[in-house]
């Protein structure tokens, strides 16, 4: 495990949340800032030799979600309602995250991107085969029943 990597994706994530309110669709200014970011990930994936400090849970259920609503949503929405998720499930500020991706108008639940809870119900569930060797926090034992609820809390103010 790298420290330095670890505090790079840190602080790139602190700085996308620290600056939603500022990316907008369609703004030059704000592609740059996100280029940056990406490129910021990808020296912290390239220090840590591999892509585990951006890509834990939420790409997993994002993948799992592509799986089973294929062209439904764009890579990054899935994951970004991933990120919801376990950060519920890891006890951190969700909610801020939420907001964040609201901001920049990203979808934060199922309905959002036209996929019905049951289908985001079974990507949780399903997440699990994805990339086995990843251990993440949806590797923990989701019942079918604690996924519907951390589906339903999506929507929850």
């Amino acid at each position: 495990m790298s420290e330095y990597a670890i505090a790079l994706a840190r602080m790139t994530a602190d700085l996308l949340m620290k600056n939603a309110n500022g990316i907008k669709p369609h703004n030059e200014e704000s592609a740059w800032f996100v280029t940056k970011a990406l490129v910021s990930s990808g020296v912290a994936m390239s220090i840590a030799g591999s892509s585990r400090p951006g890509s834990g849970g939420e790409h997993k259920f994002g993948h799992a979600l592509e799986r089973l609503a294929p062209g439904k949503a764009l890579h990054g929405e899935a994951c970004g309602i991933g990120t919801i998720i376990t950060m519920y499930l890891h006890g951190g500020d969700w909610k801020a995250i939420r907001e964040a991706l609201r901001l920049i108008g990203a979808p934060t639940t199922p309905a959002e991107l036209g996929i019905d809870d049951s289908v985001a119900v079974q990507a949780l569930l399903m997440a699990k085969t994805i990339r086995p060797e990843r251990f993440t926090i949806l590797d923990m034992g989701l019942t079918e029943e604690s996924a519907q609820e951390l589906v339903r809390m999506l929507s929850s103010e």
